[in-house]
């Protein structure tokens, strides 16, 4: 019965692979909008402050180290033995239990506390624009932060498929405001960037070298997208059998094109309008670009549209981490049962899940707790090495993966996961 239904779905995936599909769209603007949060907002300050050179580095790179290293990592979610296997199963499938487990927690761990950033942030923003904007009073931040929440939790309650069609939506109002902004911004660009081309240094007193080592993990977080990759390549298996990875790949590489050129043109449009001191001043000030293009250049409706922009940012990336959250709690749930011989309804399951989404993003949202920001940064490594290193092991190691190996770009995203391994762990030990 699976045989004869598995082969169903690989033919009808063979006749139709090449026809690009109303669901191919949705998931490539839903991986955008997963990438693409409010971080934008202030990577012109990260990317453009260690001069032109980084920058255009930065600019070369993009596109290959993120589109190599997610296209591994779907392959990884692909190379599972059964069609509906998510990352928490394939893990175990290829590494074993225990490796398993523990990996499955390093998962949760590494993209729950982004969910609980975005949660304060979404109350943060809302409440600013309520008494910036609006002129009233802030509300309480307990009721604010509820309302948000269970609005976002509403959408999650309609299921994957709804998740990422609310996500591809949202992309389009938030790519266009970018766009018509880097455009707006072109009277005002100037040389003062190119006067800072030195090798030796840069506006920030590092070398080089140094700059450019430590652009790399602001690189890999802006165009991450590695916590919905698993919902999308389990999804596209579903729907395309056998030929998955050629759709899967070439979804990601369209959705990857559109990151880079959209954010690279908004980034050097920011960055050359501004002056390296500009750059320096805004990252003191710890202000989105947004705010300070506003102030820098007396528009006040930059400042209206900051956190509206922001609200949409936040809003997408927020569900498209719970897909990647929700898998990672799924996955400790079931292994956990597992192991005592139990199971739980898939259901059932989603619901205990959303409800324990639901009421600690509501709490930390409402505490406002300061070491978060600590939590999210030591998930770093983690991400980076799930998302860059263990794809690549998994080719060596895996026989389901070995037809992936011999490629330059495997060397390729090895080289640059160590690069941003090391540079977060510099980052936060120095």
């Amino acid at each position: 019965m699976d045989t004869t239904q598995t082969g169903t779905i690989s033919s009808t995936g063979n006749t139709k692979t090449s026809t690009w599909r109303k669901s191919d769209t949705m998931w490539m603007l839903g991986l955008y909008g997963t990438a693409i949060g409010a971080g934008v907002l202030f990577l012109p300050i990260n990317a453009g402050i260690g001069g032109l050179l980084p920058l255009i580095v930065m600019a070369i790179i993009a596109f290959p180290m993120t589109f190599f290293a997610h296209r591994g990592l779907c392959r990884f979610v692909l190379s599972g033995k059964n069609p509906g296997e998510d990352i928490t199963e394939v893990v175990e499938e290829h590494f074993g239990v225990g490796a398993g487990k523990l990996i499955t927690l390093l998962y949760f761990f590494a993209i729950y506390p982004i969910l609980l950033v975005y949660s304060v942030a979404i109350t943060n923003t809302v409440d600013s624009f309520i008494t910036h904007q609006m002129h009233l009073p802030s509300p309480p931040r307990a009721i604010l932060s509820l309302i948000l929440i269970v609005g976002l939790m509403t959408i999650v309650r309609f299921g994957e498929n709804f998740i990422v069609k609310a996500m591809s939506i949202l992309v389009f109002p938030f790519v266009a405001v970018l766009m018509l902004l880097a455009v707006y911004l072109i009277p005002n660009w100037s040389s003062a960037i190119f006067q800072n081309l030195s090798i030796d240094g840069n506006g920030v007193g590092n070398g080089m070298l140094m700059t450019l080592w430590l652009v790399i993990p602001v690189m890999v977080f802006s165009f991450n997208h590695s916590p919905i990759i698993s919902a999308f390549a389990v999804a596209k298996r579903e729907e395309y059998g056998q030929d998955a990875e050629k759709k899967c790949s070439r979804i990601l590489a369209y959705s990857h094109i559109m990151m880079v050129l959209t954010v690279m043109f908004f980034v050097f449009s920011c960055v050359l309008s501004l002056s390296p001191a500009d750059l320096m001043e805004a990252k003191a000030q710890n202000i989105s670009i947004l705010s300070y293009l506003a102030n820098h250049f007396n528009t006040p409706m930059i400042a209206y549209m900051a956190p509206v922009i922001a609200f949409i940012a936040i809003t997408k990336s927020f569900l498209g981490h719970y897909l990647g959250a929700r898998e990672g709690f799924n996955g400790m749930v079931v292994k956990s049962l597992r192991s005592r011989g139990k199971t739980i309804n898939g259901d059932k399951l989603n619901r205990i899940t959303a409800l324990f989404m639901l009421v600690t993003t509501w709490i930390v949202a409402t505490l406002n707790p300061s070491i978060l920001g600590m939590i999210e940064t030591l998930g770093g490594p983690v991400i980076a090495m799930i998302l860059f290193l263990m794809p690549m092991y998994a080719i060596h190691k895996v026989p389901a993966m070995r037809k992936y190996s011999g490629h330059i770009s495997n060397v390729f995203v090895v080289i640059m996961g160590l690069i941003a391994i090391s540079a977060i762990m510099f980052s936060l030990f120095k």
